[in-house]
């Protein structure tokens, strides 16, 4: 090598340290990434260089974050708004410019490993140069990193789910972004609050930053809602292009021609001009926020989907028009594109209302294409209800039954059995067998629950067990980890109860409506209103729960089970409905009850993993 050589190498390599060595710039979160955040084809729809200007509203909730007068920031989104890849941009943010430990926390581990490898991994640090050298590869042998830890120089970066207490463990962080908090469980295990348990890692730091990000779900239970509440309650204001005036986008002005959505418009309060989407787009450009409230260390940030310049105001009419005959599903448009709490009206559904829904069935209406069961077992006798269902998951109950006996003596299993695997004549001559079973196991004949639905398991005869609290899943993954390795399928006994109670006000024929026998008297009306929904404080913090107003309510407990057996299975009526009208006159096949299916490791088929 040559002198020349040499000093050319000495040179690099001095750049090089002189790089390395250099502070970073005194940035905001937005001009960090409006200068290094690069977006990959497989995550974004616009790949290339980021530019915060197409969602402007996104710069004042990311520069929040890097202001150090702010020591919590607060976000209640609605959906389409860029929160994922905002959220990104913070992470990206303090691993470049401001080394530090860092946890996200989302609502499951599974969610969290999800959001590791396709989000954090493939659409933040391989597609951005400036990181690609700041964490090494999980599968570098000396990288000292996994899928939910990654090191880098002055910090980490950590994901944990809300339902891990492990992954909640102790240890000291500046950086804590909580995102979709309103879908936590109450209690990570018996540990307490997840988000409580997170924020108080954060207690050795004074220059702590504390990130909460979430679509609302219901009032008096929101913890989004509880801590927007708490803050500044800052709005974004956009200006009209005719009129200059600033204003709030409100879902009341937006205006359509009947039967015509995509006439829809946003109307000026101010001077009546109706926008079209490009002067939507442009007033969302020049808007800025505004705070409504005295600042008190905590910016909150409310803005719907009204704001998102990547979907049409057409497309909020539509889904609107389709949910708003539906309260089940204007909970959920309420929530994920207003960014607004759902509020029962409160009344107490009537018994006698739903009595006298009641029709003469002397044979399963043709409309049904499958049925499910649940049973319910009490000391001395165990309840079942027999539903049918329809397209659109409409559904009618057919029967209600109570077989006496010892849960603990085979008898009363053996009588079960008759009920289970016969088979129903419909008004179109087809005969409907059950295709699936729900028993709850949370009684006093665990084990005898266990050994029925073990046998059984290939007749989709499934143990549950019913769990608490918002958000849960109708049915999850199925765990032998019991006595009798029998599998068991966790319920989300709350959501299911809230789908039930949304559906018994719908009033008219069509998705969702409940029709009911004939055959069922009063009785079955009382227990199946019998509770009701009310905000207790647990270890002082707000929990929606479901309360008894009368003493049984077996009949209600029958039905969520026969949601939750629906729901595993995983069916698509309206298909199974099309093939019926193709089809008609067909017999479906009752299953053979000689053959058993052995108890495979994972049930195979569809799980419902959420009912929004």
């Amino acid at each position: 090598m040559t002198p020349a050589q040499q000093r050319k190498l000495l040179k690099s390599h001095l750049k090089k340290a002189v790089n390395i060595l250099r502070p970073p710039k005194k940035l905001t979160i937005s001009e960090w990434a409006d200068e290094y955040r690069r977006l990959d084809s497989q995550s974004s729809a616009e790949a290339g260089r980021w530019y915060t200007s197409r969602a402007e509203y996104q710069r004042g909730i990311m520069d929040a974050c890097s202001d150090p007068e702010n020591k919590e920031v607060v976000v209640m989104a609605g959906a389409q708004l860029g929160k994922t890849e905002a959220l990104l941009n913070i992470i990206g943010y303090f691993i470049h410019n401001e080394p530090a430990p860092i946890l996200c926390v989302q609502p499951t581990l599974d969610m969290a490993q999800s959001f590791s490898k396709d989000r954090v991994t493939a659409g933040l640090l391989k597609s951005t140069p400036c990181l690609q050298d700041k964490v090494k590869d999980a599968r570098s042998r000396d990288s000292g990193n996994t899928t939910l830890h990654k090191t880098f120089s002055g910090g980490a970066l950590t994901m944990a789910g809300s339902n891990s207490p492990s992954s909640l463990a102790s240890r000291p962080i500046r950086v804590l972004l909580l995102d979709e908090v309103d879908r936590y469980p109450p209690s990570a295990g018996s540990e307490g609050s997840p988000a409580l348990l997170a924020k108080k890692r954060t207690a050795t730091f004074w220059n702590r930053k504390i990130i909460q990000v979430s679509t609302p779900t219901n009032k008096g239970a929101s913890a989004i809602e509880d801590a927007f509440e708490l803050s500044d309650k800052r709005y974004y204001e956009v200006p009209c292009r005719h009129c200059d005036e600033y204003q709030v986008l409100k879902w009341a002005n937006v205006q359509w021609t009947k039967d015509d959505p995509d006439s829809a418009a946003y109307c000026c309060e101010h001077c009546g001009t109706l926008w079209t989407d490009s002067d939507r787009r442009w007033a969302i450009r020049n808007g800025e926020w505004q705070a409504t409230e005295e600042f008190t260390g905590i910016a909150g940030f409310h803005i719907s989907g009204m704001y998102s310049p990547w979907t049409p105001l057409a497309d909020g009419v539509k889904d609107f028009l389709a949910a708003r005959k539906n309260p089940e599903h204007l909970k959920v448009w309420t929530n994920v594109y207003l960014a607004e709490t759902w509020e029962d009206a409160g009344e107490q559904i009537e018994y006698t209302n739903l009595a006298d829904r009641r029709e003469e069935t002397l044979k399963v209406p043709s409309e049904v294409v499958l049925l499910t069961c649940g049973v319910d077992v009490q000391d001395n006798r165990l309840e079942l209800s027999v539903v049918g269902w329809m397209k659109d998951d409409a559904s009618i109950v057919l029967k209600h039954e109570t077989l006496y006996g010892d849960p603990s003596t085979p008898q009363l299993w053996q009588a079960l059995d008759s009920h289970l695997f016969k088979t129903y004549q419909t008004e179109d001559d087809r005969e409907l067998a059950i295709r699936s079973t729900c028993v709850d196991s949370g009684g006093h004949f665990t084990n005898s629950v266990y050994q029925y639905c073990k046998k059984n398991f290939g007749r989709r005869v499934f143990a549950i067990k019913g769990v608490g609290g918002d958000g849960r899943a109708i049915a999850g993954r199925p765990s032998k980890n019991n006595i009798a390795k029998c599998p068991l399928f966790p319920v989300g006994v709350d959501t299911v109860k809230d789908l039930i109670f949304a559906r018994l006000k719908i009033a008219e024929h069509g998705p969702g409506y409940i029709r009911f026998s004939e055959d069922l008297d009063d009785e079955y009306f009382k227990m199946l209103t019998a509770e009701k929904a009310v905000i207790r404080f647990h270890k002082g913090f707000k929990r929606r729960e479901y309360v008894k107003i009368r003493p049984r309510n077996e009949s209600l407990d029958c039905l969520v089970y026969s949601i939750a057996a629906y729901a595993i299975i995983g069916v698509n009526v309206n298909t199974l409905a099309e093939k019926n009208q193709k089809n008609s006159g067909i017999i479906e096949e009752k299953p053979k009850q000689k053959q058993r299916k052995p108890v495979p490791t994972r049930l195979g088929g569809g799980f419902a993993n959420s009912w929004r």
